[in-house]
Parts: structure tokens; sequence; C-alpha cells
């Protein structure tokens, strides 16, 4: 070939093609977890998510199943941020079940009384969805779950009389601070639910 000849116009390689559907969906999630979040999931249709996605209603049924695998992975991406923040409140802690408790409540506290807060979006799913087969309730019910056997351990390393009286304490204070920062917003209960927690962590650790 001369040397000034311009070389062939490479065609899109085999990469290039598989990028493309995993940039689709990854669209389509990040789309679903803002609509789902702010409006509900049953309030959403396939056909906002994808205009506003920009992608084709095929290519979401090439990622997602069908509507409710959607919801789900939208749970499960909500899940994984709730564990960061609930781990990062345990990590500026170590060794303080406690402290760690009151860290992640106190972040709550700020996040629960600001404008356009919608509360926990795996709570909000478990009211939408009472059905016990479907996939997002499962997704939530799985999760708090999880939460509330945490707490469980924790207030047991705490040292309190009854961990799993306190744990469900708890559980109550935050699942209340997902619904009435949505009520209140800012000057409501949600944001006292750090000291309150503190006041009911104090009354099970009185000998």
């Amino acid at each position: 070939m001369n040397r000034n000849t311009p070389a062939p116009a490479r065609r899109p390689g085999r990469a290039a093609s598989k990028a493309a559907p995993v940039l689709a969906a990854e669209r389509i999630r990040r789309t679903a977890r803002e609509l789902f979040y702010r409006e509900g999931i049953r309030a959403v249709g396939v056909d906002a998510i994808v205009t506003r996605a920009g992608v084709t209603k095929p290519s979401l049924y090439r990622s997602f199943t069908s509507k409710d695998e959607l919801a789900a992975a939208y749970l499960r991406d909500f899940e994984c941020e709730f564990w960061a923040r609930f781990d990062a409140a345990c990590q500026a802690h170590p060794g303080d079940p406690r402290a760690q408790v009151l860290a992640y409540l106190e972040g709550l506290a700020e996040r629960a009384v600001q404008p356009h807060y919608r509360g926990c979006g795996l709570t909000n799913a478990a009211v939408e969805y009472p059905e016990p087969a479907h996939p997002a309730r499962g997704v939530a019910v799985r999760h708090k779950e999880a939460l509330r056997g945490r707490l469980r351990a924790m207030c047991a390393d705490m040292g309190a009389r009854e961990p799993a009286a306190l744990a469900d304490g708890l559980l109550l204070l935050i699942e209340g601070a997902f619904v009435s920062g949505q009520i209140f917003g800012g000057g409501g209960p949600a944001g006292q639910v750090a000291r309150a927690a503190d006041r009911l962590i104090e009354a099970y650790l009185r000998d």
C-alpha cells in the first residue's frame, strides 16, 4: 500500500457491539431509579422509562424480562446504596455499635428533612406491592429482614438487656423517619430520630 494512501476505515469491533447493550441497560437502570423513586413504581410505565432514557422498548426487554424485573433491579441498586451508607457509619466507629447506629441515624435525620425526600424505596415498594410473590416485594422484605437481624446483633454487642426488643424499637424509629420525612419535611420529627434513638438505647442499657 502506498504510504500516502489513507487506511481503510475500521468497522466497529465486537467489543463495541457488546458495549452498546450494556450502556443502554445502564441508562435504563439510572432512569428507572430516578422515576420509580420520585413517582412510585406502579405509576411509571415502560414508555416513560424508554423515552427518558433515550432507548427503544426492545432494548429494555433485552436487558430486563419485564417491568417487574426492572423494579426488582432498581430495588437491589437501592439496597446497595442503603448498605453503603450504613456500613460507612459503622466503619467510622469501629467496635462501638451504639455510635455506629447513631451515626447512621444522624445522616438519616439530615436526608429525611430535605425537599423532595421520598423515604426508603424499599419501604415504599413493600407498601405498593402487598403480593408476597411479587419480585419487588421479595427484594424489599429480604432487605428489611437483614436490617432487623443486623440491628439485633448490634444491640447484643451493646450489652442491651433485651437486644431483640431494642432492635425492633430502633427499626420502628428508622421506618418512622422514612415516612414522616415525606410528610413534615424540615422541622419534622424525622430530624430528631438520632436523639430519640440515643434515649431509647440508654433506657435498655441501664441496670
